[in-house]
């Protein structure tokens, strides 16, 4: 005859759950006060007229049906996706180039910290440091420049150099976070896959392609999203450096919105533009999400 097992029942620890709740509630509260609230207020104020001197008019798409014809509005995006291009190329290619070789060849700590230094350093004055060093007569850039028998560039204050100078600028600043990020990828790719690579007589290149870039995919996916979404934002670099001129050429999509609302008051208008580049953006990390398959990994 069986007899019944007289153990009590497993229970789960009180408190647990009241725990939990405190240490999230400085965090939940932060996302509800500055980030859901300004968000749902800003899609409300994007229906409306608003200038903060008279209450808010709605005004139904109106605001949406001027952005659509608003040439300052898709020259605005048109500056910012070739700042993003710039930016992001570069910032990516260099940012590997950096991670690969602290991994391949020294991972110092001390050359850990002096990669990571500029991003210590914000934007505002990274921007004011390097528009003193960029200045045309008496910024030292231009002094070697002129002292190698060179014509003195007008870094940010000709409308060609000026958007890819301050893509270069934030570049300098970002790079080396983007490329501890590498690091930190390549750090969970097994060392015995490149062990096992030499001794069949592979290459440094070889190895590179045919191990390092499949096994960091998810991680550069991540990365390549979180940088994609911050350059689409720039706007600090911008404003102490060029003001968005000269003639418009660095008016990014971010400065112009920032004008409309706190330079004209038109806060309905900046909310429609703030709103449409959300949307942008969720539609750009989504496909970048899909594309590089970020939520899947080759390691087994």
């Amino acid at each position: 005859m069986t007899v019944a097992s007289t153990s009590p029942p497993l229970r789960r620890p009180r408190g647990d759950g009241a725990l939990a709740a405190l240490f999230v509630a400085p965090a939940m509260l932060g996302f509800l006060v500055f980030l859901l609230w300004p968000t749902l207020r800003g899609v409300y104020l994007s229906f409306t007229r608003f200038n903060l001197l008279t209450p808010a008019e709605w005004v139904g798409l109106d605001n949406y049906v001027r952005m659509v014809n608003d040439p300052i509005f898709w020259d605005s995006l048109t500056v910012t996706v070739e700042y993003v291009v710039i930016n992001i190329g570069v910032q990516t290619v260099s940012a590997l180039a950096i991670a690969v070789l602290l991994q391949r060849l020294t991972q110092s700590a001390v050359l850990r910290g002096i990669v990571l230094t500029p991003y210590l350093m914000s934007n505002i004055v990274a921007g004011i440091v390097w528009l003193w060093i960029l200045d045309t007569q008496l910024g030292i850039g231009n002094e070697i420049i002129a002292g190698l028998g060179f014509d003195r560039i007008p870094f940010l204050a000709d409308e060609t150099w000026a958007i890819p100078t301050i893509a270069l600028i934030n570049v300098w600043r970002h790079v080396g976070y983007t490329a501890l990020l590498l690091f930190a990828g390549l750090q969970a790719i097994p060392n015995d896959m490149y062990e096992a690579a030499k001794v069949d007589g592979a290459s440094e290149w070889r190895m590179f392609w045919r191990i390092t870039m499949p096994l960091l995919r998810p991680i550069l996916a991540v990365v390549l999203i979180m940088t994609v979404i911050g350059s689409f934002q720039v706007f600090d670099t911008v404003a102490v450096t060029t003001a968005g001129g000269p003639a418009n050429a660095t008016n990014v999509l971010q400065y112009y919105i920032y004008g409309s609302a706190f330079g004209r008051f038109q806060f309905g208008y900046a909310s429609a533009m703030s709103v449409a580049l959300l949307v942008v953006l969720s539609a750009i990390t989504f496909l970048q999400y899909r594309l590089t398959r970020a939520g899947h990994t080759d390691l087994g």
